[in-house]
């Protein structure tokens, strides 16, 4: 996660710049329930509205939630599937807070009504995310169900006006990147407090839709408009938090975009982007799914390291025998192609690992959806032969 909001800031309060400091443990997105109501194109989970066999039941998640606690997981994300299905949600969320951790609720919003608004608010969640693809009818067809844009909007406001830190989260593809200021000027409009913007990632529903991902200029805009409008928003004395994920090329972008609109403080963003580090999957952010098993992040379910049924979390997390797990923990990764020979790899960290392995079968080849070209990365020379992934297909470069 890349928390444009925080980076910005050091225009105006800079910090000093230190070493990199991981958290004590990851970050665990929990998918406590693979069913959900609607069935979205770019699901990672690739959920259906039907009960999926051998989830973890309640005893079973108190004594996850105790191994995570010992191994001192500083926060979990509670998700699905549609968390607000499972008839246990709100007394697992509640055990959650009173062990100490950061909750947070990561829903698709169309389930809520006034008093679901109002248990929700009791538990007293860190933030609660509600996913939205666009305006009316471009977020029905993403989320598959008419009327889906007015009842994610309705149950976003209920918990809003129950003074609930509330977010929206935007997975941006070609046929919803043109809606994108429309969905920025809904967070002014709404006085909604955070925005989330994904890449879209080459993982589940979303791998078998990889054709239909935002195109460079599409994506370079985007980050412009981000940065643009978060800058607007800390300079007139009302932050908001802006962050982005799986595309860890973001940090190396803002680099550039100081150079060209900062070019006097770029430098020390520079050292605060390297602080940061980029890519944090299989290190500061963990996965569990719905029926124990632990993934290096929430887009690498076609792979797992281990089962909380089985082993406890922290020994999973940190048994390095697993390939992958390795190579994720290992500083710098050892990443080839254009990410290998990149002059920021200290900064993006190698970028999302699971596209290099959805699209290359090598999860250590370059990243296919880095939209920044060769000048930008420091290659004088193309290196090997570039990775075609549609619509990405006009920036291959011969070997």
């Amino acid at each position: 996660m890349f928390r444009v909001t925080n980076f910005l800031k050091e225009l105006s309060a800079p910090t000093a710049v230190g070493p990199r400091r991981d958290p004590p443990g990851p970050v665990v997105i929990w998918n406590l329930i693979r069913r959900c109501n609607l069935t979205c194109k770019h699901c990672y989970a690739i959920s259906a509205d039907t009960d999926f066999p051998g989830e973890l039941s309640t005893d079973q998640v108190f004594a996850v939630m105790d191994d995570l606690k010992a191994f001192r997981v500083p926060a979990l994300i509670l998700s699905g599937g549609e968390p607000l299905l499972r008839k246990d949600i709100f007394e697992i969320s509640r055990r959650a807070t009173d062990m100490g951790f950061y909750v947070g609720l990561s829903t698709n919003g169309t389930l809520i009504d006034a008093p679901l608004a109002d248990r929700i608010a009791d538990i007293g969640y860190g933030y609660v995310g509600i996913s939205i693809d666009g305006i009316g009818a471009t977020h029905d067809a993403f989320r598959r169900m008419d009327g889906g844009f007015d009842a994610a909007m309705a149950g976003l406001r209920l918990c809003r006006d129950r003074d609930l830190k509330v977010g929206l989260r935007f997975t941006m593809t070609k046929d919803n990147a043109h809606q994108l200021p429309q969905i920025l000027d809904l967070l002014d409009a709404e006085d909604i407090d955070r925005f989330y913007f994904s890449h879209l990632n080459y993982a589940g529903r979303g791998n078998h839709n990889r054709k239909d991902d935002a195109w460079l200029a599409a994506t370079r805009d985007a980050m412009d408009r981000l940065f643009d409008r978060c800058l607007a928003h800390i300079n007139a004395g009302r932050p908001k938090e802006f962050v982005t994920g799986n595309n860890d090329a973001d940090g190396v972008y803002l680099y550039h975009w100081m150079l060209k609109h900062h070019p006097d403080k770029a430098e020390h963003m520079r050292g605060k982007l390297v602080q940061w580090g980029g890519n944090a999957s299989g290190v500061n952010v963990a996965n569990i799914d719905n029926v124990g098993d632990v993934h290096p992040d929430t887009m690498w379910w076609h792979y797992t390291i281990g089962n909380v049924k089985d082993r406890p979390f922290g020994d999973i997390w940190m048994d390095t025998s697993d390939p992958l797990m390795a190579g994720l923990k290992r500083r710098p990764r050892a990443v080839t192609g254009r990410c290998g020979a990149c002059a920021h790899l200290d900064i993006c960290g190698g970028n999302t690992r699971v596209r290099a392995q959805q699209i290359t079968g090598d999860p250590w080849a370059e990243d296919p959806a880095c939209y920044l070209d060769d000048a930008e990365i420091g290659l004088a020379e193309p290196v090997g032969a570039r990775v075609e992934v549609t619509p990405f297909s006009a920036r291959r470069r011969a070997g």
